[in-house]
């Protein structure tokens, strides 16, 4: 079988409970995903193998349609000889050009949520109601497919288990991870925040981890300036940064990869959610959570990749005092031993 979510690493990862659906009620299964998509799909418990090709309609900057790619990607899928094939999409992509070229592949049955009419592209057409939670969403079309979780399977995010040691990285104390970059600039917390909470966390006698991309590195230096945090920007493969994630006490994050990545973990998060898409389909999903952000901001669902408004009120209206007293929320009696509530004259 074939799943396609050809769209960022986060995105595959909300899929994961969809997948692990398929992959309980059929044959292997294979993921059709982008370059960054393809790394988190091989961490999902049920995917046999990925297959990665940068989609025009899909990618954020996306490649030229070109015959000669089209083929090369028709070519690839046709050598599996898939028997059936589901194109999970978010509500505001149309899965219909994907299905076309899985047709092109010899694919005999596709399904996909699908607002317009689809012909004979696909075999379900599947519709859901606009607020569910990304996860949700994908979950109800394997459903609508003939796919169910397996006995005791909860539907929550996960990865394959278990994960490596990471503490050669991050050493043996807990810690709170500060993860500052995001995948579009209208999702960002402003980095001199990030420095602030990460001295405040340390003042609070919290270890503090900066986690980011390669393309990140500038910005993580930044956050951990002077030694205040160790430093792991570039320097995480996608499983090594879920073990990261996992040894932490809660995770600061944007509406990004890592969010998600943290909640499959069931690390707890302080997220600093842009109103540009709805919380309610894209928070961090089943983990405890405190959501940071005016969610009735100007740029509310706009999809903005860059801030459309003065100031970007959204996320500048976060303070690194509410990011810390969030963190002390979310991290519940995992304190570190210089700043137990006891000590503090009081508790949560």
């Amino acid at each position: 079988m074939l799943a396609v979510r050809l769209d960022n690493a986060g995105d595959v990862l909300l899929a994961g409970p969809a997948l692990r659906a398929m992959a309980a009620g059929g044959d292997e299964l294979v993921v059709l995903a982008s370059p960054q998509g393809a790394e988190s799909a091989r961490l999902l418990p049920g995917v046999a193998d990925a297959i990665s090709w940068r989609c025009p309609w899909i990618d954020a900057a996306p490649p030229a349609v070109t015959p000669d790619d089209v083929a090369a990607v028709v070519e690839v899928v046709r050598e599996w000889r898939f028997g059936k094939a589901l194109v999970f999409t978010s509500f505001h992509q149309s899965p219909l050009p994907t299905a076309l070229l899985l047709r092109m592949a010899g694919i005999p049955w596709v399904g996909a949520i699908s607002e317009d009419y689809p012909g004979t592209l696909l075999d379900l057409r599947h519709r859901v109601e606009e607020d569910l939670p990304e996860a949700e969403r994908g979950l109800s079309l394997a459903s609508a497919a003939g796919f169910c979780l397996s006995a005791g399977d909860d539907g929550a995010l996960r990865v394959r288990e278990p994960l490596s040691d990471v503490t050669p990285l991050v050493g043996s104390r807990r810690y709170v991870v500060l993860h500052p970059g995001t995948s579009v600039p209208a999702r960002a917390w402003p980095a001199d925040r990030f420095v602030e909470t990460a001295g405040l966390l340390r003042e609070t006698g919290w270890d503090v981890v900066v986690t980011g991309a390669p393309a990140e590195t500038a910005l993580t230096a930044e956050v951990a300036a002077g030694g205040v945090a160790t430093d792991l920007g570039g320097r995480t493969s996608m499983p090594a940064l879920a073990a990261v994630l996992a040894g932490a006490a809660a995770v600061v994050v944007g509406n990004t990869g890592p969010a998600h990545l943290a909640a499959a973990v069931r690390t707890p998060v302080v997220s600093l959610f842009a109103p540009t898409v709805p919380a309610v389909r894209w928070a961090p999903y089943r983990v405890p959570c405190v959501l940071l952000g005016d969610q009735q901001a100007p740029c509310r669902n706009s999809r903005a990749t860059r801030c459309p408004v003065p100031g970007h009120p959204c996320l500048a209206s976060v303070t690194a005092h509410d990011v810390v007293r969030s963190v002390e929320k979310v991290a519940g009696g995992d304190w570190p031993a210089s700043s137990a509530p006891e000590e503090q004259g009081g508790s949560l």
